[in-house]
Parts: C-alpha cells; structure tokens; sequence
C-alpha cells in the first residue's frame, strides 16, 4: 500500500453474511476504490454489539463470514488493511472525548439515528440504549482515527458522515488542527429492494440473496420473489416498474433489460420463465465468488492470522492520532522532575 494514497475507511457490521444489496452497494466498488487509495476495511463488530447485545456470540460466528465476503469479492490484503474494531481501544478513546462535544438533542434529531431507532422498535421499545442513540460518535472515531479522507457510503448514511465533519471542525476549533475533516463518496446505486418489495434488502429481513448462498438456494428464493400482483396469468400484460424481479434484471442483465420490459408489457413474458432467467443470470455472476469463497473456508486460522496482523498495523495509525488527540487536550505530560 502506498501511504501517500488518501486514506479510505469503510466497513461491515459482523451481524450476518453480506449479500446483493452490500454487493452492488459498496463491496464492488471497494474492489475498483483499493487501488486509488489507502483503504481501510473496518470489520465493525462492537457496533454490531449495540443491538445485539444480548447476542454477543452472534457477532463474533459472523467476524469471519464478513471477511471472507469481502475477500471473495476481489478485495486484496496487499491492498487493503482490515481491521477488527475490538481490537483498537483508541476507537473507544476517542469515542468518548467526542462524546462531550456532542448533545443529546443533535444525535436525536440525525435522520439516520430516527429512522433506525423505528425500526428497532421491537428492540428497544422506549428504552433505547445510550450505545444505540449515540453510534453515530463510534463512526466518527472509526472514521477519525485511521485520518480517513474519503467515507463510501450509501445515501442513508450521508447524515453519519455530516455528523463526523461537525464533530471534527469542533474538536479541531478548541484543540487545533488534529484530525482530519472525511468527505462522503456517495455510492453510485441506491439502495437495493428485497426480494419481498421492500425498499432495502437486509440480513434479518428474510429478503435477501446472500453471495454465499448455493445455485439451487439462490433459485429458490428468487421464484419466490414479489412481481406484479396485478398480472396473475402468464399472457396477462405486466408492470415492470413496479416489478421486483425486473429491477434485478436491470441489475444483471441491463443490456437485454429492453427486451424483458416489452415482453413483460406487452404480456408475452410469464413470470415463471422470467424468474428462471434471472435466477440463471445471478447464478452466472456469483459463481466466481462462490468459488474463491469455498477456498477460503479451507483457510480459517489464517485469515485469523491475517486479521490480526493487519489490525496490528492499522493500529500504528491510530497510535499517532491518539497521541496527537492527547497532546491538543493536554492530555500529555512531559516525563522528567514534577512529572506525574
């Protein structure tokens, strides 16, 4: 890695095994970004601990899974540092010096933080923990520490990286020029619908198509998959923009997308047979990954090794920020007479 690159950070929640929407979300263009830039892959499991508390061991079974997604993707360890957040205490240092810069009220108001606390709801009822409401200073620390220029993101989270600019421009205001103010790299697809309709694919939603799912589980799921509730015989004309199967045709197959769409339209495509078709396609694509990612099962205690490693050397970053953050805040004395 070259470090005169800009530094990158991005990363997953250790809460299940990635799938289409994280794919064309982020993970592709994590592979095309390591070669630009310095990035850092945040393997975000104490994150992941703010609403799995209860279920700590679930976080640590998925550590593994979420690495080997992203290296079965194409990502390189030559090129990238992954890093396992447990494992680098200034993150929880600095989350706690930004905690005091921040309210109550301003991480109440994060639309991000709202929209995620409702859907959490079954969770936490009214008692939304002080770890939940305030992730959002966990991700500036993740964010921060590492002096990461440039944050990929999704535009959902583009409210967490506004949060993190503020929180830098403050802190730098009262202590000095010492962290860095990241910019958000909007990602270039939306937010991928689940295979039931919904706006977002997710890992516990029972929607989504998982790329370590096999061929036949990849089929079944998407001849299960929501189409036009309108179009219920095969020669019955159909909408394919409100069509689930036909956005994930626009995924795969873009340059036939033409095609599906006026034989839907005009009632000569069934839904069986355009299921099949797209089931073969997503097949196709995944088959790579599928294979890299079965050698990767054979490879367990090196990639632990591997993970560690890189941590270990991500951490000498985080070392210099701390030290940096301390000295601003004159958290730093001097060693020598009338020292403590």
């Amino acid at each position: 890695m070259n470090p005169a690159q800009p530094k990158l950070l991005t990363g997953d929640r250790p809460t299940g095994r990635l799938h289409l929407g994280h794919f064309f979300g982020s993970l592709q263009s994590r592979v095309h970004l390591q070669d630009q830039h310095h990035s850092f892959i945040l393997i975000a499991d104490v994150q992941a601990l703010t609403d799995n508390f209860h279920h700590p061991e679930k976080v640590s079974q998925n550590v593994l899974e979420v690495l080997k997604d992203n290296l079965a993707v194409g990502l390189s360890p030559e090129k990238c540092t992954f890093v396992l957040q447990s494992q680098v205490p200034e993150i929880a240092e600095l989350t706690v010096f930004f905690s005091n810069l921040v309210t109550v009220s301003r991480l109440q108001q994060n639309p991000t933080v709202r929209h995620e606390i409702r859907q959490k709801q079954a969770l936490f009822g009214e008692s939304v923990t002080y770890g939940f409401l305030g992730y959002p200073i966990s991700q500036a620390a993740d964010i921060t520490v590492f002096q990461a220029e440039v944050v990929p993101v999704g535009e959902d989270q583009l409210p967490i990286i506004e949060q993190t600019r503020e929180l830098v421009r403050t802190f730098n205001r009262h202590y000095g020029e010492v962290l860095k103010e990241p910019r958000a790299l909007l990602s270039s697809h939306s937010r991928i619908k689940g295979l039931d309709g919904q706006q977002k694919m997710g890992k516990s939603l029972g929607n989504a198509i998982f790329l370590a799912d096999s061929s036949a589980d990849t089929e079944k799921k998407v001849m299960q998959a929501v189409t036009d509730p309108h179009k219920i015989r095969k020669n019955d004309p159909g909408r394919p923009d409100i069509c689930t199967v036909y956005t994930y045709h626009a995924l795969f197959q873009p340059d036939h997308l033409q095609t599906v769409y006026q034989e839907c339209n005009s009632g000569t495509r069934g839904c069986v047979m355009c299921k099949r078709e797209l089931a073969a396609c997503i097949n196709a694509a995944l088959q790579p990954i599928r294979e890299h990612r079965s050698q990767l099962d054979e490879q367990e205690s090196t990639l632990i090794e591997m993970l560690l490693d890189h941590t270990e050397v991500a951490r000498s970053t985080s070392r210099e920020t701390l030290k940096a953050t301390r000295k601003g805040m004159h958290l730093l004395l001097p060693r020598g007479p009338g020292s403590i």
